[in-house]
Parts: structure tokens; C-alpha cells; sequence
């Protein structure tokens, strides 16, 4: 079968086309024949973490959607022939595994390309506003970047648990669609200064959660927008600035709590109970169609590269999907 490798090199993310054996499932794994693949930008953040400067090449790619071809040893509630989305470590292959914990029967009304992006990007908003951020029906969120698909996944989430959502974009034309979905104030800037605009929108107190997809750089600003007892979730930094001044008579007196979203350090038992989180709170939202995930556009499977560099442009709306046809 084809599958897509990645490798840091002169430091950039390179991609390769390999032909590898059909991967057969071991106990407690599905093997699935994919048919659309997510992109997430972190993968191809050369230093991210994610690939170590020298390592060898991988299989690329860990969120698609597909259909099982076989059952391991131990699985239960899946059958051959299902239609599942979840995460799939080498996801950019024509066939790849998922372990049964983090696999999910795709909703009906869900095409293929929506569902591979239905679980990474949600999993992340599960984690940024339940599990950590605790947002509450009738609280005030800050998204920075809401045009990302971190940024789409929270705005949605937010709304169905009865929400009101700010959000900052460079691009008025995304926020115009993003408030057809939504969005209840549209900050049409990539600067740090929606401080006051934030402040006047919310009757001066701040917001309850921010949501930080850009990074360092505007930082010093989410601290700024927090209300009292307000949260600040740490998701990316897009910007490429990792380090930033902390106010801490502002954390002191507020009463802030500041929490990172990541999922580098989680072993496969973090992951599978995360998992069992998102099938309880968001699964549900996305059966109902209450959750819908936005896919920008499908790109064929030998244009991996073409979709990395549109993702890269910053162009999109939501998520670039590969399609494994």
C-alpha cells in the first residue's frame, strides 16, 4: 500500500511516498481501510516536538476515518465493514490501525472528510473548555486565532453548552462566516490590542476563558482580558514566540489559573480515558448534528504536500482533510 513518511531535515517537516505492507491488527487495535485523513498543523512544526532533529523518518498523519477490514483479538463493539473516525497513528496511508479505545462509529449524517476531523481537534476542545477550562452556559470565551480549527472546534463547543464567544481573527471575511455560526463579537485584528474591545464587550469585568492559539505573543493581552477567577488555556503558538512576560499581580489578584493543552507527554492510558470524555460529552453533540466539523477543502492523496502548504498559508477555515481515495 502507499503510505506518506515524514522527517525533519535542514529544519523543515520533508514528506516521502512509501510503499509499505498492509498493517494487520494486534489485541485491541481495528485495521481500517482509510478514506480521509486530517491535517493538524503541529505535525509540520519542524521543532515542535512532535519529530526529533535527526530521527528517522515515520508514518505521517494520526486522525482519519475509514472502514474496518479486520477485528484484534479482545475488541468488542466493532464489526467489519463499520464506518470509524478516531485517531490513526500514519493516518496519510490507504490503510493504517486505530487502537478500540480512541476509535468512534461515525455519525450517519458525518461524510468521510468531516469525520476525520471530528476527534483531534474536538478531543482539544473537549480539554480546553470541560476537563480544564470548566466553561459555563452564559460565561464569556476569548478565542485568539478562532479561524484555526482549534479555534472553529471551541467556538462550536462553546455554543452548544450555551456560551458567549469573542474572537479574533486578521481576516473579517472568516469572521463574517464565523459569525453566521455564532460568534457573538468579531475582533478583526493579529495584534495584541483587543484588550479594550474585550473589556466593552463583556460590561467591563473580562472574560471567564481564553483560548490562546497564536502564542507569546499575545500572551500579556489574554492575561490583560481574564476576569476575575478567569482561565487561560495555552493550545499553540503559531507565532513562533515560546516565551513571554507573566503579570502576577494580575494572577495574584484575579485569582487566575493558567493550564497548557497538549497531548506530547500522554501515554496511550491518558489518551484512551480522554477518549471515553469526548464519547460521553461531544459524540452525543455530533449525532444530534448540534456539532458539525467544518472541512475547508479535500486535497487527493498524492497532493499531501499542496494541502501542507495551504495549511501553512493560513488561508482556511476550519480543517484540511486529505482525501485517500
Amino acid at each position: 500500500m502507499r503510505s506518506w513518511w515524514i522527517r525533519t531535515e535542514a529544519g523543515a517537516m520533508k514528506l516521502e511516498m512509501r510503499e509499505v505492507p498492509v498493517p494487520r491488527p494486534g489485541a485491541g487495535q481495528l485495521a481500517v481501510r482509510i478514506r480521509a485523513a486530517a491535517l493538524n498543523r503541529g505535525e509540520f512544526i519542524a521543532g515542535h516536538g512532535l519529530h526529533a532533529a535527526g530521527a528517522a523518518a515515520r508514518p505521517a498523519g494520526f486522525e482519519a476515518s475509514g472502514e474496518v477490514t479486520a477485528v484484534g483479538e479482545g475488541v468488542a463493539g466493532f464489526a467489519v465493514g463499520q464506518r470509524v473516525m478516531g485517531r490513526c497513528d500514519g493516518a496519510f496511508a490507504e490503510h493504517g490501525l486505530m487502537q478500540a479505545g480512541e476509535a468512534f462509529v461515525v455519525p450517519e449524517a458525518l461524510s468521510w472528510e468531516q469525520a476525520a476531523c471530528a476527534y483531534v481537534t474536538y478531543l482539544t476542545a473537549h480539554d480546553m473548555l470541560i476537563a480544564q477550562g470548566r466553561l459555563r452556559a452564559g460565561e464569556w470565551m476569548l478565542v485568539t486565532g478562532i479561524s484555526s480549527g482549534v479555534g472553529v472546534a471551541a467556538l462550536q463547543v462553546a455554543k452548544a453548552l450555551g456560551a458567549r464567544v469573542m474572537g479574533t481573527s486578521g481576516s473579517p471575511a472568516k469572521l463574517q462566516r464565523l459569525q453566521a455560526m455564532g460568534l457573538d463579537v468579531a475582533l478583526a485584528t493579529r495584534a495584541p490590542d483587543f484588550v479594550p474591545a474585550v473589556l466593552e464587550a463583556s460590561g467591563g469585568r473580562g472574560v471567564d476563558l481564553v483560548v490562546n492559539t497564536v502564542g507569546g505573543s499575545v500572551f500579556a493581552a489574554c492575561v490583560e482580558a481574564l476576569g476575575f477567577e478567569g482561565r487561560l488555556a495555552t493550545v499553540g503558538y503559531v507565532d513562533g514566540v515560546v516565551r513571554a512576560e507573566l503579570d502576577l499581580m494580575a494572577l495574584h489578584k484575579k485569582r487566575l489559573q493558567l493550564f497548557g493543552v497538549s497531548n506530547k507527554m500522554r501515554t496511550v492510558r491518558h489518551r484512551v480515558d480522554a477518549a471515553a470524555e469526548f464519547r460521553r460529552d461531544l459524540l452525543p453533540l455530533m449525532e444530534a448534528g448540534r456539532v458539525v466539523p467544518l472541512v475547508d477543502q479535500a486535497y487527493p492523496f498524492e497532493a499531501l504536500d499542496e494541502a501542507r502548504r495551504a495549511m501553512e498559508a493560513g488561508a482556511h477555515l476550519g480543517k484540511i482533510v486529505l482525501r485517500v481515495d
